[in-house]
């Protein structure tokens, strides 16, 4: 199987690159010929020709997602990623348009390029090895999703209408193997807001998705008095723009990460707000902690913390609407910690900031598989053997497409120790470790499928 993947090696390049051109941000378009927009429609009918063309069967589950699939038996090895991807700018600091890809220095660099459209190619041209070279008593089946990033509709389209693995993976992590994933759920809090003196005209994030430290943040303000311009001055990296003699914009440059890792990142909406110190409601957030990237004082307790790490806070999203201030928050929540507890913390936050409200919204339950457990074991040493590595399972604050079904986890496909690319200007795989995960994503399917 390793001589079949390696005589492949530049074919899985180029397809790469071709799935990459695709600017598959979701979208939920409300189209039934394109649920998820157009690149979204685009990448999956690429994606199953390609299969198609390898020798696959292959389902078009009615532009919400797809599936490529061979082998025979009642039971079925699921391999479940995603080609949709977060969004990306020349303008962010890229060093090559995001969605033209460009090898520098042994790396492939483009959005989806880790997350997850390599990983996804790497596992096809794993399938395709083991079809040409093993015995399987199995049927392998890639699953293809295209709204992984917003509200995972297309996986939940796909549990109602097809039929679920028996055992399976999502290339759409860490290797050697992933354990234990975080909950996952969003808390928009909501207050009134004003500045004094001012009226706000317009608040925004641009298009920010709820899995990403913001990198922009804009506020811009027309002053009851014009004298009171003077009072706004560049400071703590927020740029102030004075449009006019009564006008001015406030605009907070941060750097993006995924909301999983949000110290990775430097979150605009925080420096924003944090600028417009001595304003009542902000103070309070302050205080209370809910501009704490982990372990939010709010939150506080030991109810925030376990083998699965620490409570993560990502104020993603700011929205002003009516006179009111909408902070949309993505936590990342320990195994060992319910939902019930959030929301009782929100309740006391509630009693602590009078007229505040919130809601929970987007919840995710946890994956838990024993450490011990067949599948896991077996991805683990897979992964130990072909690589000459020793590492243990680990716990991660990401959310994959594994804790969807019952006996998956997610397997890789970043490598121990290295920088994780995910949702980050100049995104890249290391193309030695694409051709080395479609080797391991080999022996996987074999071994559960054997």
């Amino acid at each position: 199987m390793k001589e079949y993947i390696d005589s492949k090696r530049d074919e899985i390049i180029q397809e790469l690159k071709n799935v990459i051109a695709f600017k598959s941000v979701s979208e939920e378009t409300g189209n039934p010929e394109m649920p998820f927009g157009e690149e979204c429609k685009k990448v999956l009918e690429y994606v199953l020709n390609l299969g198609g063309r390898l020798g696959f069967k292959t389902k078009n589950i009615d532009g919400y997602c797809g599936y490529i699939e061979f082998g025979e038996g009642e039971e079925m090895v699921g391999i479940i990623g995603h080609l949709d991807v977060v969004p990306a700018n020349f303008e962010d600091g890229w060093k090559s348009n995001p969605f033209i890809p460009e090898i520098r220095d042994g790396k492939l660099y483009g959005r989806g390029a880790i997350d997850d459209k390599g990983p996804v190619i790497a596992s096809l041209y794993a399938m395709k090895a083991v079809q040409e070279k093993m015995k399987v008593n199995k049927r392998i089946r890639l699953i293809l999703g295209l709204n992984e990033e917003k509200n995972w509709k297309c996986i939940n389209y796909y549990k109602q209408n097809e039929e679920a693995p028996t055992v399976g993976f999502s290339p759409d992590a860490d290797f050697p193997c992933i354990y234990a994933e975080k909950g996952i759920i969003t808390v928009k809090l909501e207050h009134e807001f004003g500045i004094e003196n001012c009226e706000i005209l317009e608040v925004s994030t641009g298009d920010n998705a709820i899995n990403v430290v913001p990198k922009y943040c804009m506020m811009r303000l027309k002053l009851n008095n014009s004298e009171d311009i003077q009072k706004f001055e560049n400071r703590d990296e927020v740029h102030v723009e004075k449009i006019s003699k009564d006008t001015v914009k406030l605009v907070a440059y941060g750097k993006a990460s995924h909301a999983a890792f949000p110290a990775m990142g430097e979150n605009a909406i925080v420096k924003l707000l944090r600028y417009l110190k001595n304003n009542w409601y902000i103070d309070r957030l302050e205080e209370n902690g809910v501009f704490d990237i982990e372990a939010p004082s709010f939150l506080g307790g030991p109810l925030t913390t376990d083998e699965s790490g620490v409570l993560t806070s990502n104020i993603a999203r700011m929205k002003y609407e009516n006179g009111r201030l909408k902070l949309y928050t993505n936590l990342r929540v320990p195994v060992n910690t319910n939902f019930d507890e959030i929301k009782k913390y929100c309740e006391e936050l509630k009693e602590k900031i009078p007229g505040l409200e919130y809601s929970m919204d987007n919840a995710n339950a946890k994956l838990y598989i024993d450490k011990d457990s067949y599948l896991v074991k077996t991805l683990t040493n897979i992964f130990n053997e072909e690589t000459g590595l020793n590492e243990e399972p680990i716990a991660i604050g990401g959310g994959t497409y594994a804790r969807a079904f019952k006996n998956c986890v997610s397997f890789g496909m970043n490598m121990p120790n290295d920088p994780d690319m995910c949702h980050q200007v100049d995104e890249f795989v290391d193309i030695d470790k694409l051709i080395l995960g479609s080797k391991i994503y080999a022996r996987a399917i074999y071994e559960l499928a054997k």
